[in-house]
């Protein structure tokens, strides 16, 4: 039945019934129950459905629901973020394709806030073109919550594995000079995303002179409690195969830029930044190596613990299009890749804004933004 409930946790009856059950199954071990209802009701007890992170919460008792009310659950209760409408991945992989993983080893997380750790690798894959299908993160257990983002770049093909021997804080002033020749980000993966399947026609480019053969791994930890004697083995798996697809992939960046300028003042209830990836740039970017444009398939929407929403919006020889991503709803423990129903062309020329909606109302301090929309 469809109920409602209000600030004080008390279940009540809605006299708009919005819930239809499709399907019912019940075994020794399992219920299983499938509902639906439309997106938008127009029912001021229900919340709209829209392409928004959707914060599900659940909750059961191993008995039916009498005439005195349903029971209370105990124990039996969680939540979940989930975008319902996001298109589901299409996954034909074969699980005998090859991968090969990055990932740190037995790195000293320090006991402060914010650490971003870098690290080098080289590509295993060379001489000949292959595709990355697939790249999964490999989150040691227990430091979920550890692990806020990971960030891949390509760097300078003239290093060589003297390079490999060291990890080291990045952006310190003794931080070594090669890592400054890693500027081009080629994957990123933030907390509580899964693994990022590219679609059947698109893969990462590994194995050509051209591609990376020295790449720069981004840990940044999340540290707020200050723990100390944290030792963490994270990073990527990457899954390629041979098999060369039509078109490769790649990463274009938009939104707020790290600077000491872009600072937001406490106690404020909604405070909007807005990052300008203007025409001249895209001009820049794309007229000589991309004068047809590129093909969106993909957005990662990122922003730390002060981020409410963020909407990515598109306009093409002056007017706006269609939001390219919203997330109006963002959850910063669930920032996963929002797969575009349709894929969208950026050409030379367009713009790019990135609408960034914050809310300080439980800070005393200002707050500096660290980090970028991918």
């Amino acid at each position: 039945q469809d109920y409602f409930t209000d600030e004080n946790r008390v279940l009540k009856k809605d006299p708009q019934q919005d819930y239809h059950l499709e399907y019912a199954m019940e075994n020794s071990t399992h219920t299983v129950l499938a509902f639906s209802r439309e997106l938008h009701t127009c029912d001021a007890n229900d919340k709209s459905i829209t392409e928004s992170t959707v914060r599900v919460i659940w909750a059961y008792h191993h008995k039916d629901m009498g005439e005195a009310g349903q029971n209370y659950h105990g124990a039996n209760r969680g939540t979940k973020s989930l975008r319902l409408l996001n298109p589901e991945k299409e996954e034909v992989l074969s699980a005998s394709l090859p991968y090969f993983d990055l990932t740190n080893k037995d790195v000293p997380v320090p006991d402060k806030d914010t650490t971003y750790w870098c690290q080098m690798f080289k590509i295993p894959v060379q001489h000949e073109k292959h595709h990355v299908t697939k790249v999964e993160p490999l989150i040691q257990k227990g430091h979920e919550n550890l692990v806020h983002h990971i960030l891949l770049y390509q760097c300078s093909s003239n290093l060589n594995d003297s390079v490999l021997d060291y990890g080291h804080e990045c952006y310190h002033p003794n931080m070594p000079d090669s890592f400054l020749t890693c500027e081009t980000v080629i994957f990123a993966w933030a907390i509580g995303g899964e693994g990022f399947t590219y679609p059947p026609h698109v893969g990462l480019s590994i194995g050509t002179a051209a591609d990376p053969q020295f790449v720069l791994m981004e840990v940044h930890y999340d540290n707020p409690s200050y723990t100390e004697g944290l030792i963490d083995n994270s990073g990527l798996r990457l899954i390629y195969t041979p098999v060369l697809r039509k078109y490769d992939a790649g990463v274009i960046e938009a939104g707020l830029w790290v600077s000491l300028f872009h600072n937001i003042p406490p106690g404020m209830p909604e405070f909007v930044s807005e990052g300008h990836c203007t025409l001249e740039c895209l001009e820049e970017a794309l007229g000589a190596e991309r004068p047809a444009g590129i093909h969106v398939f993909a957005v990662l929407l990122h922003a730390h613990l002060a981020g409410r929403a963020i909407r990515m919006r598109h306009f093409h020889n002056g007017e706006e299009q269609k939001l390219l991503a919203y997330d109006d709803e963002f959850d910063f423990n669930f920032q996963e890749f929002q797969y575009l129903k349709e894929e969208r062309t950026i050409l030379p020329g367009d713009n790019l804004i990135t609408e960034c909606h914050y809310s300080t109302v439980d800070r005393v301090r200002m707050t500096w933004v660290r980090k970028v929309l991918m």
